[in-house]
């Protein structure tokens, strides 16, 4: 008799774990890293189209500039960031 107990009382454990882990929401870590880029200014000489960006929270300023070609035509766009030198403190 007490053989049974045992085993009816692992089943009934393990099929409660069973239970509370699928009520359980999973946990999921998320990283929420969108830059907020300000547009700055943009700039056009003959084919070249320049804009300039800027991320406050990092500091960081971005300058992309049109890739192209008189036979190709716009072929893409090529980025640059640098990152700004903090004001001084007054």
């Amino acid at each position: 008799m007490k053989r049974l107990s045992l085993g009816l009382l692992a089943t009934v454990g393990v099929s409660g774990a069973v239970l509370l882990s699928s009520w359980v929401p999973a946990a999921h870590s998320q990283i929420r890293a969108n830059p907020s880029y300000v547009p700055m200014g943009t700039s056009a000489a003959g084919a070249a189209s320049v804009a300039w960006f800027h991320d406050p929270s990092s500091g960081r300023a971005i300058a992309c500039q049109t890739v192209g070609s008189a036979s190709a035509g716009l072929t893409g766009i090529q980025c640059v960031a640098g990152k700004l030198p903090l004001p001084d403190a007054p």
